[in-house]
């Protein structure tokens, strides 16, 4: 069966015990009710895994000893999923639990002009990619960015492969037939519109700084959906 695993922050490498907070120490102990000398698995979300011994049993401080190491290499494709976020919270989060289980490297929540929902709650999106990391067992926790205006973003992404996912009736790419002719490892980043679509200004800013226009299929599809087909299609190659 395997060791139950948990997020800490970042360890040093000098340290052999570490206090766990109180949030990981009642679920050790109170719900697990794990005891001294059993072992867990920790990671920091940047590649880091840890195999700890608990030491001291304590609901609210409880402290393991690390007793090994290791660092998981990071994805060589460099996903971003840049998306404008909808209205409705659990949509949302629906998207960013199953985007981190595929194994997206960075998520942008996009303001457009026709963006509906300006605040996020940044905190409760961390917990959802945190809780998603460690339900698909993985060492590196994407970067998340909680709210970045569109005309900035497109204008500083440096990535080799763009894309903008519209539904403007133009000339657009198979995003999955494209995706079959690139080279094994690549970078690319795509940007999804809020509910309401992009506007043709914004549409016309990207194409400007080289995003190429992309379909995602035959199907007009809900914001949350095209992001996460988006996703799937650039991660799973």
């Amino acid at each position: 069966m395997p060791l139950p695993f948990f997020f800490t922050e970042p360890i040093n490498s000098s340290d052999s015990f570490v206090v766990l907070n109180e949030e990981n120490s009642k679920h050790i102990v109170q719900v697990l009710r794990m005891q001294a000398g059993k072992q867990i698995k920790l990671t920091d979300g940047f590649g880091n895994i840890y195999l700890a011994e608990i030491t001291d049993a304590n609901k609210k401080k409880c402290t393991v000893k690390i007793i090994d190491r290791e660092f998981v290499e990071a994805n060589k494709n460099k996903i971003c999923i840049a998306v404008s976020p909808v209205k409705n919270n659990s949509r949302l989060e629906w998207f960013l639990e199953k985007a981190t289980e595929i194994g997206v490297t960075e998520i942008v929540m996009l303001m457009c002009d026709r963006t509906e929902k300006q605040f996020l709650k940044k905190e409760r999106m961390k917990g959802i990619l945190v809780s998603a990391l460690l339900q698909s067992q993985q060492a590196w926790l994407p970067i998340f960015t909680e709210a970045k205006k569109f005309d900035a973003f497109v204008k500083e992404r440096k990535e080799e492969h763009k894309f903008i996912a519209h539904c403007e009736d133009e000339i657009k790419h198979s995003l999955k037939t494209i995706i079959s002719t690139l080279q094994p490892f690549y970078n690319s980043t795509i940007v999804v519109g809020p509910e309401g679509d992009f506007t043709k200004e914004e549409i016309t800013l990207a194409l400007q700084n080289k995003f190429l226009p992309v379909s995602l299929g035959d199907t007009r599809l809900r914001t949350e959906t095209a992001a996460l087909v988006a996703t799937t299609l650039l991660c799973i190659k």
